[in-house]
């Protein structure tokens, strides 16, 4: 039923951000409103029921930390835990905390608009729901905005198509159905395993090849979990004074300070701890070129040891970009998958889809007859959830205005001419490059923690000054320039959006670095932004 309402804030999105920033809205006295489109709670995790979806990062860190007891208390049955773990904990989370009478689910925010006489926000959903906020805050996530590629003869197939972010609840049979899988990221190498094991045959069709690491996942030891438990406290405080979130011991050496045979040593350690650790083997493997072939000609020889045929191996193995600057994929028996029988890899690099077909797929060399279509193309990531909502600041500036050349924010948190807005984990903060959760809760603290800080002043607005914005931009563009990720074309950079402007979103500096940085502005007196 549509409503019209008035609350202290409104948050867009029910997933972790979301739900933890309700919370803490609630714990400083705040009424809230949650808008989540899906059906439940969990956002990615709700969404991303796709074969084979699991977390990259190890689930004893993936988890909230703002609640001991509720740290104590859960147990992880794996050591990288499955969507279906991660959303039961959503839900138990939910109802733990009795989020739920204040999260109105099945509804998309489809406008928002700053009213400046009113220092309010006046947002509107596909339920006709009207209501009025002093807060806006985004915390629909950096990939939620699904990307189905516009390929010609897609409304003419005559079999079912699925996209991996959009998969069905009810399980889905491919038993003796011929499947194609379009896309190789993240939820294509974790998919098609999965699928490989119930399809009668799998075209995998692909045009970057990715490097994956085994994930190594298991299921938990107790003794492991009893230790965290122990020691929890520390255990976040070194993931939260870490580069990406998640501590692994920083290296002393540069790769090319030692042989191949004690650098390779090195790697193959990493190789089974998973994508962080493998980055961080060495300390110069995000900056120098030469030390970063090193560990990418390390990986391509594991796909030559586990692919048997010589040029499927080549095809899987990535050439033209450095490990690393492209998001690594962590897997189950990826590559392994491609020594069966009854799995085929297309390279549309070499020749493109041309069209879906009524029967299938064409590409400029064959036509493959196709049951069933899945499409692992990712999203529009960062930049995307939040222009969808189309939001209006001050003097109807529209956001999609202000990002006509490309995303700029403060820290990634705040917007200059959209008062009182606040985006968790946007465009300029860590975000991707780390774990996420833990990103997440510093940034809803830093946000929750502000607006206290304007109600004990007696202040009714803040928003990040362009002057203040443009230093970050300039900040974040530097950063990265002194990285690797520039040599590759990735979803960092939106280059899988036809038409996007490619501007380097996450920032590469580090998540400590980060922290620091946000707690130094805060030390004085919100450097940066505009209160009133």
């Amino acid at each position: 039923m549509a409503t019209e309402a008035s609350y202290d804030a409104v948050v867009v999105g029910a997933g972790f951000a979301g739900m933890y920033m309700l919370h803490r809205l609630r714990r400083v006295g705040l009424s809230a409103r949650v808008f989540e489109t899906g059906d439940g709670v969990g956002g990615t995790w709700y969404w991303n029921r796709y074969p084979g979806a699991r977390v990259d990062v190890p689930s004893l860190s993936y988890s909230y930390s703002f609640s001991d007891d509720l740290q104590q208390d859960w147990c992880w049955p794996e050591t990288y835990s499955s969507q279906e773990e991660l959303e039961k904990y959503a839900n138990h989370v939910a109802d733990r905390f009795d989020l739920r009478p204040d999260i109105q689910l099945g509804t998309t925010v489809v406008g928002a608009d700053y009213d400046e006489a009113a220092n309010r926000w006046t947002v509107r959903t596909d339920r006709d729901d009207l209501v009025t906020a002093r807060f806006l805050i985004t915390a629909a996530g950096c990939l939620s905005a699904t990307n189905v590629p516009d390929f010609p003869g897609l409304e003419s197939f005559g079999g079912t198509w699925y996209h991996t972010s959009r998969w069905p609840k009810e399980p889905v049979d491919l038993s003796g159905l011929r499947v194609g899988v379009i896309g190789t990221g993240s939820t294509g190498i974790q998919a098609v395993p999965v699928i490989a094991e119930q399809a009668a045959h799998l075209y995998v069709f692909q045009r970057t090849p990715n490097y994956s690491l085994p994930t190594g996942n298991r299921p938990m030891d107790p003794e492991v979990e009893r230790e965290w438990k122990a020691r929890y406290d520390e255990h976040r405080d070194l993931d939260r004074n870490s580069y990406a979130a998640r501590h692994v011991p920083l290296p002393a050496h540069a790769a090319l300070d030692l042989d191949r045979d004690e650098r390779d040593r090195i790697f193959e350690e990493a190789w089974y701890e998973g994508a962080f650790a493998m980055m961080q083997a060495f300390k110069d493997l995000r900056t120098s070129r030469e030390a970063n072939e090193t560990a990418a000609e390390f990986v391509r020889r594991k796909i030559r040891a586990t692919v048997k045929d010589p040029e499927v191996a080549e095809l899987l193995c990535p050439k033209d970009y450095p490990i690393g600057t492209k998001r690594l994929c962590l897997d189950s028996h990826y590559y392994e998958t491609f020594n069966r029988d009854n799995v085929t890899l297309v390279d549309v690099r070499t020749h493109p889809i041309e069209e879906i077909t009524p029967s299938g797929l064409r590409t400029s060399a064959a036509e493959y007859q196709l049951d069933v279509i899945v499409f692992a193309t990712g999203f529009d990531a960062m930049t995307g959830p939040l222009l969808r909502m189309n939001i209006t600041g001050r003097g109807g500036l529209t956001l999609g205005e202000k990002w006509e050349y490309g995303p700029r924010t403060y820290l990634g948190l705040s917007i200059a001419g959209f008062p009182n807005l606040f985006t968790i984990t946007g465009p300029g903060s860590p975000s991707v490059l780390a774990s996420m959760i833990t990103c997440i809760e510093q940034h809803v603290d830093l946000i929750a923690d502000t607006i206290v800080h304007l109600d004990q002043a007696g202040l009714e607005t803040i928003e990040a000054t362009t002057e203040a914005e443009d230093a970050w931009v300039a900040h974040v563009n530097e950063v990265a320039d002194a990285t690797l990720y520039k040599y590759a074309n990735s979803w960092y950079l939106g280059s899988n959006i036809p038409g996007k402007p490619r501007v380097f979103m996450p920032y590469t500096g580090g998540f400590n670095v980060y922290t620091a940085r946000c707690n130094e502005v805060v030390a004085n007196d919100y450097e940066g932004f505009a209160l009133a």
